[in-house]
C-alpha cells in the first residue's frame, strides 16, 4: 500500500506538473498571440502610411508633369507670339521711315517700352532680393 501511495503521490506531482506547463503555454500563447496581433496591427499601419505616402508622391509627379508642360506650351507661345510681334515691329519701322509723325509715336513707344522693362526688371530684382532675405 505504501508503494502504490508513493506511485500516487508521484502520479498526482506529475499531472499538477503537466497541468502547470499547460497553464503556462497557454498563458504565454495568448500573450504571443496578443503581440503578434499588435505586431500585424503595426505593420498593417505603416503599409497604410507607405501606400498612403505613394499615393501623394504619384499625385505630386502627376501634378509636377503638368506643371512642366504647361511651362513648355506657354514658352512656345510666348515665341511664336515673339515672331509675330517682332514681323510687325518690322512693319511698322518701314512706315515710320515713310510717314515722320509716325516715326516721332514711334520713338515715343519705343521708350516706354524701355522704361516699363526696367521698372518691371527692377521690381522682379526687389522681390527676388527680399525673398532671399527672408527666407
Amino acid at each position: 500500500s505504501s508503494g502504490i501511495n508513493a506511485e500516487y503521490g508521484e502520479y498526482c506531482k506529475t499531472k499538477g506538473n503537466i497541468q502547470a506547463y499547460k497553464e503556462k503555454e497557454e498563458l504565454l500563447g495568448s500573450v504571443y498571440q496578443a503581440n503578434s496581433y499588435s505586431k500585424n496591427g503595426l505593420n498593417n499601419r505603416r503599409s497604410d502610411y507607405f501606400l498612403k505616402e505613394n499615393e501623394n508622391i504619384t499625385g505630386a509627379d502627376s501634378l509636377t508633369t503638368d506643371a512642366i508642360s504647361i511651362a513648355i506650351a506657354t514658352k512656345e507661345n510666348l515665341y511664336a507670339q515673339r515672331g509675330n510681334l517682332s514681323g510687325i515691329s518690322g512693319k511698322m519701322g518701314t512706315i515710320a521711315k515713310k510717314l515722320p509723325l509716325i516715326g516721332g509715336l514711334m520713338n515715343k513707344i519705343n521708350l516706354r517700352s524701355r522704361r516699363d522693362s526696367i521698372i518691371i526688371g527692377s521690381v522682379i530684382t526687389g522681390c527676388l532680393i527680399l525673398m532671399f532675405m527672408f527666407s
